[in-house]
């Protein structure tokens, strides 16, 4: 059952996580997202079949339940409309973690503010799927938000570091899940504890 909802929760969390994206990229000068019809919460526009349905439950068998992540279909953005060049792809990254942690504090106060029950236990699901989106999105590894965070903090001397993340980031992806995930593990665990005071 645990499972079940956390997949239902995940997956809105991961459509309101590119909403974000596209809100921030349309208020630094890129309208892309709005002419595409993508700037919204609408779920439909935002399902990609492998990333948001199909991907989850391939993860979770394969790791025995260990680990479920989702992410809906890329909201399109043109980084060449941004305003600031240097820092404004950085940002539009980081909007979509930045709405993870918020959604992760909202029901954090709920459960801090109600007495323990089912309820309150469905409520820290939402919160340990929206914390460990938000650290996971973190990761500079491509295409994952906390690459475009990185890039913007390297200095230009720096291209070949980007060159060889970009040519190489899925396969590292995939190395990082499977082999070094444990190592954000106690980031996502201390983070949800602090904000539901487990």
């Amino acid at each position: 059952m645990d499972f079940i909802f956390y997949f239902l929760v995940i997956v809105p969390s991961a459509i309101i996580h590119e909403y974000a994206h596209g809100l921030a990229a349309d208020m630094l000068g890129d309208p892309t997202a709005r002419l595409a019809g993508r700037l919204t919460i609408n779920p439909i526009p935002h399902i990609d079949l492998w990333g948001t349905i199909l991907m989850p439950i391939t993860l979770s068998v394969l790791t025995g339940g260990k680990f479920l992540f989702a992410y809906a279909k890329p909201v399109p953005y043109n980084p060449y409309n941004l305003r600031n060049q240097k820092w404004g792809p950085a940002v539009v990254a980081i909007a979509g973690p930045a709405t993870n942690l918020l959604l992760a504090i909202a029901f954090a106060v709920l459960i801090r503010f109600l007495p323990a029950s089912n309820f309150t236990s469905i409520l820290s699901i939402i919160v340990y799927a929206n914390v460990m989106l938000m650290i996971f999105n973190l990761v500079p590894i491509p295409p994952l938000d906390g690459s475009k965070v990185l890039y913007a903090i390297l200095p230009d001397s720096a291209v070949g570091v980007r060159n060889f993340l970009d040519k190489y980031g899925f396969v590292l992806l995939l190395f990082f899940i499977f082999f070094l995930f444990e190592l954000i593990s106690p980031l996502i665990e201390g983070l949800f504890t602090l904000l539901v005071g487990a």
